[in-house]
C-alpha cells in the first residue's frame, strides 16, 4: 500500500510539472487476464488460476521539438501504476509503479511500451506462514513489462481504445532468497483520453538530411558496479558484492554502439556458497578452497535514448575456478548520462532466466 500511494504522488508531481507548450498529455486505464507462464517447474504448484488486474497509464506525448524525438518517430514517456492479482492465496497480488516509454509504428496504430519499476507483494515468503510461495522471498522486487497494443485514434471526443498483449515480470534478483520469479502473458483491453487534444502542435520534421551519418572515435569506458544478494539457500544471508568493468565502444550512428570488454566479479554470497557445499555436501568434493573471483569477457549493444541508454551484454567466464549455474551470462539494464563522460548505470545480470544480481553502477567514457 506505502509503495501504491508513493506511485499516486510520484505521478502527480510529475503531471504538475509537465505543462509545456511542445507536450501534451494522455491516459490510458487497461485491463489485462492470462497466464502465469512455466518458466521453473519447481514453481508449478503455485499455478491455480488466471491473473488479471489493470495497469493505469500517464503519458507524455513528443512531437519532435528535440531531435531525439524525430529519431524514434515521436515516442511518448512517463509512468504507470498496476495491480495484478495472481489467483492463488501463497502468491496474493501485486502493486507496482513503473517508468516507461511508448514506441510506435505502422503510422501510430501500432505501440510498443516498455516499462521498468518497483513491485510490492502482500503474501512473500515466511517459513512458517508461507513456505509455499518460492516466487517471491521478499516484499519489494524489481518489475518488467512489455505491452504490444493495436491503438485507435480518439472514437468519441478525447475518448479511444486499445488492446493487444502485455508482460509482466516479477523478481528480487536474489537479493533475498527464495527467489523463483513469476512471469505473466496477457490479453489487455484498454480505453485511451487525451488531456490535450484540442491543443496538439503539429509533428516536427527538421532532421538534417545527413542526420543519420554520425561517426565518433572509438572510446574507453571504466565502471564500478555493486549491491547486495543471495546463493538459492534460503536463510544463508545476504552479501555484498563488487565488480569492476573495462570495456571499449564504437558508435554506429546516432542511436547504436557496440562493445567489446572485461569483468571481473568479487561475489562474497559465492564465498559462503563455497564454505556451505563443502560441509553440507561433501559427496561433491567441494573442498571449500575454490576461489569465489570470476574474471569474464563480454560483447555488448547500446541504444541511445536522449541521455539514457539501454545496455544488452553476453558474456563468458574465462576464469571460472568454481561451477556456479554455467560459463554464460547476459545483462541488461539502463544508463543515464551526466555530461559527456560521466554515467550512471542500473543493471541486471542473469544466468539464462535465473538471476544473480541487480547491478548498481557507475562509470567513466573517456
Amino acid at each position: 500500500m506505502r509503495l501504491f500511494l508513493f506511485g499516486i504522488v510520484f505521478f502527480l508531481s510529475f503531471h504538475g510539472v509537465s505543462q509545456e507548450k511542445h507536450y501534451t498529455e494522455a491516459l490510458d486505464l487497461n485491463y489485462f487476464y492470462g497466464n502465469i507462464t512455466l518458466h521453473n517447474n519447481d514453481i508449478l504448484h503455485l499455478i491455480k488460476g488466471h491473473p488479471e488486474g489493470f495497469i493505469l497509464g500517464w503519458n507524455k506525448q513528443t512531437y519532435g521539438f528535440k531531435d531525439w524525438e524525430q529519431r524514434f518517430n515521436y515516442p511518448d514517456y512517463g509512468f504507470s501504476l498496476a495491480y495484478q492479482n495472481l489467483k492463488n492465496p501463497e502468491l496474493g497480488g501485486v502493486v507496482s509503479a513503473y517508468a516507461h516509454y511508448n514506441f510506435y509504428f505502422l503510422n501510430r496504430h501500432m505501440m510498443l511500451r516498455i516499462g521498468q519499476g518497483l513491485a510490492h507483494t502482500n503474501h512473500p515468503y515466511d517459513k512458517v506462514e508461507n513456505y509455499r510461495n518460492i516466487a517471491f522471498g521478499s516484499r519489494i522486487m524489481s518489475s518488467t513489462y512489455v505491452m504490444l497494443n493495436y491503438k485507435s485514434k480518439p472514437l468519441f471526443k478525447n475518448f479511444g481504445l486499445q488492446g493487444g498483449l502485455a508482460l509482466i515480470h516479477y523478481s528480487n534478483a536474489n537479493v533475498k532468497a527464495p527467489n523463483a520469479s513469476v512471469n505473466s502473458i496477457t490479453l489487455n483491453l484498454g480505453v485511451t483520453y487525451d488531456l490535450d487534444a484540442e491543443m496538439q502542435p503539429e509533428y516536427q520534421y527538421t532532421l538534417a538530411e545527413d542526420d543519420k551519418k554520425f561517426t565518433e572515435p572509438i572510446k574507453y569506458n571504466v565502471v564500478f558496479r555493486s549491491g547486495i544478494n543471495e546463493s538459492d539457500v534460503v536463510g544463508s544471508g545476504k552479501y555484498a558484492f563488487y565488480i569492476f568493468s573495462g570495456y571499449a565502444d564504437k558508435r554506429l550512428s546516432r542511436k547504436s554502439a557496440l562493445q567489446f570488454g572485461a569483468d571481473v566479479f568479487f561475489s562474497n554470497f559465492l564465498k559462503e556458497l563455497i564454505y556451505y557445499r563443502s560441509v553440507a555436501y561433501p559427496e561433491e568434493n567441494v573442498s571449500g578452497d575454490e576461489d569465489y573471483k570470476r574474471v569474464g569477457l563480454f560483447a555488448g549493444h547500446e541504444l541511445f535514448i536522449n541521455r539514457y541508454s539501454v545496455v544488452s551484454q553476453l558474456g563468458y567466464y574465462v576464469y571460472y575456478p568454481y561451477d556456479f549455474e554455467g560459463r554464460t551470462y547476459f545483462r541488461v539494464g539502463l544508463k543515464r548520462y551526466f555530461g559527456d563522460k560521466w554515467f550512471g548505470a542500473i543493471t541486471l545480470k542473469s544466468h539464462g532466466a535465473k538471476a544473480e544480481c541487480v547491478e548498481f553502477g557507475v562509470g567513466l567514457r573517456l
